[in-house]
């Protein structure tokens, strides 16, 4: 087995970090040892290894895994899959190329319009802005010019379905292709600027990656005896069997209703919490009806 130290400790951090606490640790450690700022010998090996832990602490799926079976998850000779597994090819940070540096990718279909925006490049935030503010712009010792940047507002089901937008940049009337599956800090990187994508929240379905939740009430009877109830998905309404003996704010995982993957075809799934409604009145039957179940010890 490999001798790598524990993530958690990579980043200075307990395990019951949170996702925020994650995100901060890994900032401030990664402007420490950029291998551009910091000439020390091993700052760079260092920097690999801060990238490595953060790829796998900020995704969600991948920590999960990670906290209830170490390194032996992504390591192909564990036995266990390797980067075969649940993350379909991840086997580690390979290099300054790998870890959030790499979460990009180019649209064969473009943004189309009159700004000439085809082979537009989409990216998950700009990991470089970090580390602007100690390179005067540029990245890497290059003369990296700082691009025009504007930000896009959307609605939630925009960001889910895609859309296209019709917008004013510097008086000239451009068409902004956004694809399906876009969500906050998505960049859509055009000739001439780029465009980051902010998505309005939904009442109803909440986001995590292309994972989406949703809350269902149901009733006590329903819980206790089982039934049919009729739930909105993001396509539309869909038929779900619950159990006998459902507890209050049990996940019935409905796989490949979620959003659409950027990179890929597949889809994330939606996680349907069933809430148990207890009535605050009740009727005269209702309350009876009760004290006839208190009676049966239920």
């Amino acid at each position: 087995m490999s001798a790598k130290r524990d993530y958690y400790e990579v980043l200075g951090l307990s395990k019951t970090a949170s996702a925020a606490e994650i995100k901060s640790a890994y900032r401030k450690l990664a402007l420490k040892f950029h291998p551009d700022r910091n000439k020390e010998a091993g700052a760079e090996d260092k920097f690999k290894e801060i990238n490595e832990a953060y790829q796998v602490l900020s995704d969600i799926k991948k920590k999960q895994t990670y906290d209830q079976f170490g390194h032996a998850a992504f390591d192909p000779s564990s036995g266990m899959g390797g980067g075969a597994g649940p993350f379909g090819g991840f086997g580690g940070f390979s290099g300054a190329a790998g870890g959030p540096f790499t979460w990009s990718y180019s649209s064969s279909g473009g943004a189309g319009g009159a700004s000439g925006a085809d082979g537009a490049q989409f990216d998950f935030g700009d990991p470089f802005d970090i580390f602007e503010q100690f390179f005067g712009g540029g990245f890497g010792g290059g003369a990296r010019r700082r691009r025009p940047h504007y930000t896009l507002r959307i609605d939630f089901m925009d960001a889910v379905n895609g859309v296209t937008k019709e917008v004013e940049i510097d008086g000239k009337r451009q068409k902004i292709k956004v694809p399906p599956g876009a969500n906050d800090g998505t960049r859509i990187r055009f000739s001439d600027f780029d465009i980051s994508i902010d998505v309005g929240s939904h009442p109803r379905f909440k986001r995590d990656g292309y994972d989406v939740f949703v809350d269902e009430s149901i009733s006590l009877s329903t819980a206790a005896l089982g039934g049919q109830i009729e739930v909105e998905t993001l396509s539309g309404k869909f038929k779900l069997k619950v159990r006998p003996g459902t507890a209050s704010h049990s996940l019935i995982r409905l796989r490949g209703e979620g959003i659409q993957h950027l990179q890929s075809r597949g889809k994330g799934d939606l996680y349907v919490r069933l809430i148990v409604q207890v009535p605050e009145k009740l009727t005269r039957e209702q309350k009876k009806a009760l004290e006839q179940l208190a009676k049966l010890d239920l």
